[in-house]
């Protein structure tokens, strides 16, 4: 019969976006505003608001969101290569785009199912 020669197809491929993500650097560069224009307008415009968020997502004082510790937690929970000096450098040269990274980052992995 004719159902006895069509292949069955059991499974789809799927694209494996957590095998292909690298889980020990950045997701997007620091200075990578476009990638998340959300993101970027909330540093901008509000910036307590976003670093306060990025506290919260890992579970410590609202306060502390835009400091070299929270940097420095975050990049070696992660595995991110870097040192407590550059972590000092970018939350003082430029903490908008530290606290805007972060996020990016926080949400790529939380949709990748990596971030804790």
């Amino acid at each position: 019969s004719r159902m006895d020669t069509q292949p069955v197809i059991t499974t789809q491929p799927q694209y494996d976006m957590i095998s292909t993500m690298p889980r020990n650097k950045w997701q997007t560069g620091l200075m990578d505003c476009c990638t998340d224009c959300g993101v970027c307008l909330c540093g901008a415009f509000c910036f307590p608001c976003l670093a306060c968020e990025v506290a919260g997502d890992m579970n410590e004082c609202c306060l502390c969101g835009t400091s070299v510790a929270i940097r420095t937690l975050y990049r070696t929970r992660y595995n991110i290569p870097g040192s407590i000096c550059s972590d000092y450098c970018v939350t003082m040269c430029c903490p908008v785009c530290s606290v805007c990274q972060m996020k990016r980052d926080i949400k790529k992995r939380r949709e990748c199912g990596i971030f804790w």
